[in-house]
């Protein structure tokens, strides 16, 4: 599960490394919650690794995909991608097309923010920072 404000590097992290591995589901790709599950349904009855795509900022939204993956005995990887408002914004407003969103919403998504905990269920948590165009991965602490 990928977990960040617009901007943060989510679907570029998909891209780079997790690609050749994962089938991506994103609300942005399938654009509702009925294909989102039938996707997700299809996945767990394969046994196919997915990414889980979607902004997931807070711990409602992500309850619900850790129940089921639990449900399916899936073992469930969340990375937090580091959120800092001024940087994701610059990021959106150098987007072209249907990837960048309204300012208002990355702002909302920011506010919105909890942070992940093991206490949610989540087998492996990891902190994610861009740097130079370039994926820092660690491991989670609570005190992040």
């Amino acid at each position: 599960m990928l977990i960040g404000i617009p901007g943060s590097g989510k679907s570029s992290f998909y891209k780079k490394n997790l690609f050749d591995t994962h089938v991506r589901i994103s609300l942005d790709l399938l654009n509702t919650r009925n294909k989102e599950r039938r996707f997700m349904e299809l996945a767990f009855s394969l046994q196919q690794r997915m990414v889980l795509d979607n902004t997931n900022v807070t711990k409602v939204e992500r309850a619900t995909y850790i129940a089921e993956a639990k449900r399916n005995k899936f073992a469930l990887t969340g990375y937090y991608f580091e959120s800092r408002l001024e940087v994701c914004l610059q990021r959106n407003e150098a987007r072209s097309g249907k990837g960048k969103i309204n300012k208002v919403g990355v702002i909302a998504k920011h506010k919105a923010l909890e942070l992940p905990s093991y206490d949610e269920g989540f087998d492996k948590l990891f902190y994610v920072r861009l740097e130079n165009d370039q994926f820092q991965i660690n491991p989670w602490n609570d005190e992040v």
